[in-house]
């Protein structure tokens, strides 16, 4: 068997950037907003308003849509900004396409029915605000850190008598140039101490309404996907789940069962012929009765474990652990009143690592780790074994991927070749 690592993962975080780079960055990002914004306004308001007064002819809806496309072409210009220089996380919406059926007008004018459009057309007359602010934010406080921390320089070049009055003198430091580069230089200390911060607050001045008009509805529509998908996956895994039952009932009950109602006929038969036969037959037709309700039970444990109903996770975790052939130590610390499909994925992540150490790992000795953390609930399962997992279909792994997609979660199973194999689930938890 080849070794596998199978990931299925939530949305990836920003990437964080820090020190004199992201000042840099910020500096950056705040001083080109206020151009690009000017040549978006000076563009697009120009194509709209006349499409919009020539509206009554076709030629006024098709520069209408020209407008909104080159209003489009501006918002992916600064989405790409808001990832390349903020790390910001900003995806592309998915804007309104025509069909295949429609006609050449109904398409030419798609633009002009997608939301979307009308959102970047509404940031290239935002973004000209808060680029402007911006960027004089940005000039503003550059030319105080210069000009402050470089005074005593260039100062002796500037033409002062006994006559002059400066702000050192107004506000009480003294006359003559010694206060005067006192006062520039403790302006330039300052403006260079908060000039991060500053920067910061230019750029989000920018990035802030970017993201919400150009990100927004991207973002709803990654939300509505992920549910779409976790339903799905659902559907999914509870099939599978129903196929596997009825597989193991027909393969395993289900022929105990019609074995016992013939044993019971033979028994019938033999009761006055030759009734220690028949005391044999019910014997045995009792033993496996006693057999198909444990396997019963054990099948129903499947479905609706009831010490995971009754007592909560980590009791049913430990059970499980004490009735595994491998010999398996658990560190449950699970806060109490977790949602009941978060348990019950965990759960079910415990005892298929724990089947398939018992089958097919060869270990001498298997760790369940259960745990909270910032991201949800971390379940951890490791062995010794000699590795190499991997996906049945349908089944095994693959059908606990899916049951761990339906709770929104990622599964992740590192299984190189000559071990050791982890399986490791996180479930976002919420309490609300």
């Amino acid at each position: 068997m080849r070794g596998m690592t199978t990931t299925m993962r939530l949305d990836r975080p920003p990437v964080r950037i820090r020190g004199a780079r992201r000042v840099l960055l910020d500096s950056a990002y705040a001083l080109t907003a206020f151009p690009i914004s000017l040549a978006a306004f000076v563009v697009v308001l120009p194509v709209l308003a006349t499409g919009a007064g020539l509206s009554v002819l076709g030629v006024g809806l098709a520069l209408m849509t020209l407008g909104v496309l080159i209003a489009r072409g501006f918002a992916v210009a600064e989405r790409l900004r808001l990832r390349g220089m903020l790390g910001r996380s900003a995806p592309e919406p998915r804007h309104l396409r025509s069909r295949a059926d429609e006609g050449f007008i109904r398409r030419v004018l798609t633009p002009l029915r997608d939301p979307q459009s009308w959102l970047d057309v509404a940031w290239s007359l935002v973004g000209l605000v808060t680029g402007t602010i911006a960027f004089s934010l940005v000039v503003a406080w550059w030319a105080a850190v210069g000009g402050g921390l470089t005074y005593w320089y260039w100062e002796r070049f500037l033409p002062l008598d006994d006559d002059s009055v400066t702000l050192a003198s107004l506000i009480g430091l003294g006359e003559g140039r010694e206060p005067e580069i006192m006062l520039n230089t403790g302006f330039g200390v300052f403006a260079l101490l908060t000039l991060p911060w500053m920067m910061r607050v230019a750029a989000l001045t920018h990035a802030g309404p970017a993201a919400a008009l150009l990100c927004g509805r991207a973002e709803l529509q990654g939300q509505v996907d992920r549910v779409q998908d976790s339903r799905d996956a659902a559907r999914v895994a509870e099939s599978a789940s129903l196929r596997r039952l009825e597989r193991d009932i027909h393969d395993g009950p289900q022929q105990r069962l019609v074995r016992l109602a013939m044993d019971l006929g033979r028994a019938r038969r033999q009761v006055h012929k030759d009734p220690e036969r028949a005391g044999q037959i019910i014997e045995d037709a009792r033993r496996q009765a006693t057999e198909t309700v444990a396997e019963l039970r054990s099948l129903s444990r499947g479905i609706a474990p009831p010490l995971l109903v009754d007592r909560g996770l980590a009791a049913a975790v430990e059970e499980m652990a004490q009735g595994c052939p491998v010999p398996a130590t658990v560190r449950a610390d699970v806060p109490d009143g977790l949602p009941p499909h978060v348990e019950t994925a965990a759960y079910f992540v415990v005892a298929e690592a724990l089947t398939n150490v018992a089958k097919h790992s060869g270990a001498g000795g298997a760790e369940v780790h259960v745990t909270m953390s910032g991201m949800g609930l971390v379940v951890e399962v490791s062995d010794d074994g000699v590795g190499g997992a991997h996906e049945g279909k349908g089944l095994g792994l693959a059908g606990l991927a899916r049951r761990i997609e339906a709770a929104e979660g990622e599964l992740t199973v590192s299984s190189p070749p000559g071990g050791p194999t982890l399986v490791r689930a996180c479930i976002p938890v919420d309490r609300r």
